[in-house]
């Protein structure tokens, strides 16, 4: 797909695959091998190689392993949305409720939290 003449075009068709195979592979044991494969693959695409370092964040939020607060703080507003719709712990959502860059996201993030108190 990377070698298509246009690379605008390439680019999309990647972070789609991207995309599609993160979500069935977020709660997997390979998604790690994936993603080293795919990151060399991707090397020297800035945006796909971006979405893919977002995609190892938001598996290391919702799988409960080490992440950064100020990574998520600073990531992509695509990659806040994908995080409020996740099974993310309520820390995450406590940054993204206070720190998120879109009012959407804060506000999502601030719902899940108030829902989650209100069952609990």
């Amino acid at each position: 797909m990377l070698r298509d003449p246009d690379p605008v075009m390439a680019e999309s068709a990647v972070v789609t695959h991207l995309d599609r195979r993160a979500v069935r592979l977020l709660h997997s044991d390979g998604f790690a091998d994936w993603a080293a494969a795919m990151s060399a693959a991707v090397a020297g695409r800035a945006f796909a190689a971006g979405r893919l370092r977002e995609w190892v964040l938001l598996k290391a939020v919702v799988r409960g392993e080490p992440w950064s607060a100020e990574e998520l703080a600073r990531a992509s507003d695509w990659c806040q949305r994908t995080a409020v719709r996740s099974p993310v712990p309520p820390e995450a959502l406590v940054l993204l409720a206070g720190a998120a860059r879109t009012r959407l996201v804060r506000n999502g993030a601030a719902q899940r939290l108030r829902r989650a108190s209100a069952t609990a």
